[in-house]
């Protein structure tokens, strides 16, 4: 899977919700609304074609896109 298709933004926000960060948490850090975290996780998922943040987390760390 080519990780390129993912925004740096995109992949950033997938390693902070596999840190346990919340949506606000995420949000604050990174100075930007939940509306727009949201929206990243979104992208993600429609990417990915799966149907969950879990499921996307689960694929990108298979495909060593994130790491624990």
């Amino acid at each position: 899977m080519n990780q390129h298709f993912l925004t740096a933004r995109e992949l950033e926000i997938f390693k902070l919700l596999l840190e346990n960060k919340t949506t606000i948490e995420i949000a604050s850090k990174l100075n930007i609304s939940e509306k727009t975290v949201r929206n990243h996780i979104s992208n993600v998922i429609g990417k990915l074609g799966v149907e969950s943040r879990t499921q996307a987390i689960i694929t990108l760390l298979k495909n060593g896109m994130i790491n624990i």
